[in-house]
């Protein structure tokens, strides 16, 4: 028997953010480890330096998919560190990494995310992001974000 691979849920949003918006994120991530899951991101600062803090403390695991060659340029909290050099391109590699999305305010780069992930049919539930359409799930809170993304990939808890 086939051990079942553990979910990912990929975490996207702005590279700059406030605190509270970084602290949203952790809430994800945080919430996500103690599920059994994975957090994949872009793996630079803000919203997926707070995804993958809460992860980290929580005890899970962290993959980060960067847009440069650089591995140095990854945050503190990435334990995978994939460096692309592809920039932006990279965006798809995150999303397909993924079984579900949870994405957070951000600019293009995080539209680009959100049309990628509803290209793929993943789950996609967004706190404040963009509004763009019925398929996307929309959460309150980052709590419930993540319980739903972790819901559409058969974990419940």
């Amino acid at each position: 028997m086939t051990p079942k691979r553990k979910p990912v849920i990929a975490v996207i949003g702005a590279g700059k953010c406030s605190k509270k918006l970084r602290d949203m994120a952790a809430e994800v991530g945080r919430f996500v480890a103690e599920n059994d899951g994975v957090i994949v991101c872009g793996g630079l600062g803000g919203i997926m330096e707070g995804a993958a803090r809460g992860a980290k403390e929580a005890g899970g695991v962290t993959i980060g998919i960067l847009p440069t060659e650089n591995k140095e340029d990854a945050n503190d909290y990435i334990d995978y560190v994939i460096p692309t050099g592809f920039g932006e391109a990279r965006n798809i590699m995150v999303i397909r990494t993924a079984d579900a999305v949870v994405a957070f305010p951000g600019k293009y780069g995080t539209l680009s995310e959100m049309a990628f992930a509803l290209r793929a049919q993943k789950p996609l539930v967004a706190v404040n992001a963009w509004k763009l359409g019925d398929e996307i799930i929309q959460a309150k809170t980052p709590l419930e974000a993540a319980k739903l993304a972790m819901e559409k990939v058969g974990r419940k808890k």
